[in-house]
């Protein structure tokens, strides 16, 4: 079953404590505080948004990829702090297949741990089974990202395997990446409820 999804459609996803909506040129100022003050924000990921230069060509990036129907990026606002608090997205949308991934996650020093994660990826999740109809929804990051893995198995996600040198790094590296994934039935059937009884 195909995805429902359209590349031109503007996507807000919100509850009482944040809101998610597409990622803007507008949204350098509200996310450049992150970008100068964490470099490490990005010590995992094969892009970098590390400065306000490489944040305005991260956002054109994201906009561009938006545009060929691939990717859809959001700014995530927390309405406790009052804050923009860091960006996410689908990836590799697949309408053919009903499948897409959920990744580019990436917060500010101040909103990890605090639940917010949490609470993006039941939105998301929530909206990529119930609205889009996706069939599979994947998750990927660097093996050795363990704070990021524990992230995804805590969601409900379930460990495929690993993909071997699988891309290269900003240092020159290349980095073997751990896939996870949840199917429609599994979110339908055990994670929606579980991750709902988590959120903060």
């Amino acid at each position: 079953m195909a995805l429902n999804f359209n590349k031109d459609a503007e996507y807000t996803l919100e509850d009482d404590s944040v809101l998610l909506r597409s990622l803007q040129l507008t949204d350098v100022p509200n996310l450049l505080a992150i970008s100068v003050n964490e470099p490490e924000t990005w010590d995992y990921s094969s892009k970098s948004a590390t400065g306000e230069e490489a944040l305005k060509a991260y956002i054109e990036e994201a906009i561009t990829a938006r545009a060929g129907g691939a990717e859809y990026a959001f700014i995530v606002y927390d309405k406790t702090t009052q804050a923009s608090a860091g960006s996410i997205r689908f990836y590799d949308i697949q309408p053919q297949n009903g499948a897409l991934q959920l990744g580019f996650t990436w917060y500010g020093k101040d909103f990890r741990g605090t639940g917010l994660n949490k609470q993006c990826k039941f939105l998301l999740l929530q909206f990529a089974f119930e609205t889009l109809g996706a069939e599979r929804v994947e998750f990927r990051a660097d093996n050795r990202n363990d704070r990021s893995i524990a992230a995804m198995k805590s969601i409900g996600c379930t460990v495929e395997g690993i993909i071997r040198s699988h891309m290269p790094l900003q240092d020159g590296t290349r980095r073997d990446s751990i896939i996870l994934s949840i199917l429609k039935d599994e979110w339908h059937n055990t994670v929606k409820k579980n991750l709902k009884n988590k959120l903060r």
